[in-house]
């Protein structure tokens, strides 16, 4: 039970964030479902809610997708799921708890860190934030920090970014899941209760719902405070469990 209200919570949480933001989802459901499940399938429970939220949103959001971006970004997310994936199949379960707790902090503390810098240019920064974003998510759940701190550094706009970020999340998310599933990097049998598939695809939805209705009232400052501070208390939890684990 508490497994159930606990992911729930932050998968609804994680969705009305996304509508407001344009991200926050992976941020809020992969530490707290780490922590409870262990990080494989925690990381995979995030994949498949993120691919519910990202779909809905594609939709909802796709006037305002930037598909040139888009498009460049592509190659590079495969490249870096499939790197993940491999390193998820073959890394001990301690190890990737701390990849997850430090690559969320240290890609939080990125997107803070780049607000006052000068604009980045040029394909090396698109190359980077891609493949990174790639591997983060197939390992951590969590693709958006490394896409913010690109979209900040080159002062990408924010309703385009938002956008363009979904039809990204969805993609990245699918890839994610078929490429693990297909190399056996995927949760032992029994660890998530079949049910909880079918209410987490019920609660993103819910979470959408929610954020659509406050998102006139709610500044983005606001909402990305809120999803920063939900990552960075669930990867400094994991980071330490898994500190403890491999060192104890």
């Amino acid at each position: 039970m508490t497994f159930a209200v606990l992911v729930i919570a932050a998968v609804a949480l994680g969705a009305a964030l996304q509508r407001v933001a344009g991200m926050g989802l992976g941020m809020s459901v992969a530490p707290v479902a780490s922590v409870l499940i262990g990080p494989v399938a925690g990381v995979m429970v995030s994949n498949v809610a993120a691919i519910v939220a990202a779909a809905i949103l594609a939709v909802m959001l796709r006037g305002d997708v930037d598909w040139r971006r888009f498009r460049t970004l592509v190659p590079l997310l495969l490249v870096g799921s499939l790197a993940g994936a491999l390193v998820v199949r073959h890394v001990p379960v301690a190890v990737l708890d701390v990849v997850l707790g430090a690559s969320v902090l240290v890609a939080i503390t990125a997107v803070v860190g780049t607000r006052r810098q000068p604009a980045v240019t040029g394909r090396g920064a698109v190359v980077v934030s891609g493949a990174v974003a790639g591997f983060m998510n197939t390992t951590s759940g969590v693709a958006g920090p490394a896409m913010a701190v690109y979209a900040v550094a080159s002062r990408w706009d924010q309703r385009s970014f938002a956008a363009t970020l979904q039809p990204i999340f969805l993609l990245a998310n699918t890839a994610s899941v078929v490429i693990k599933v297909a190399v056996g990097a995927t949760p032992s049998g029994g660890v998530v209760p079949a049910w909880t598939w079918v209410v987490l695809c019920a609660a993103v939805p819910v979470g959408i719902w929610a954020g659509s209705a406050v998102s006139d009232r709610v500044s983005l400052r606001t909402a990305r405070r809120v999803a920063i501070a939900v990552a960075a208390t669930g990867g400094l939890v994991a980071l330490v469990r898994g500190l403890l684990t491999w060192l104890g």
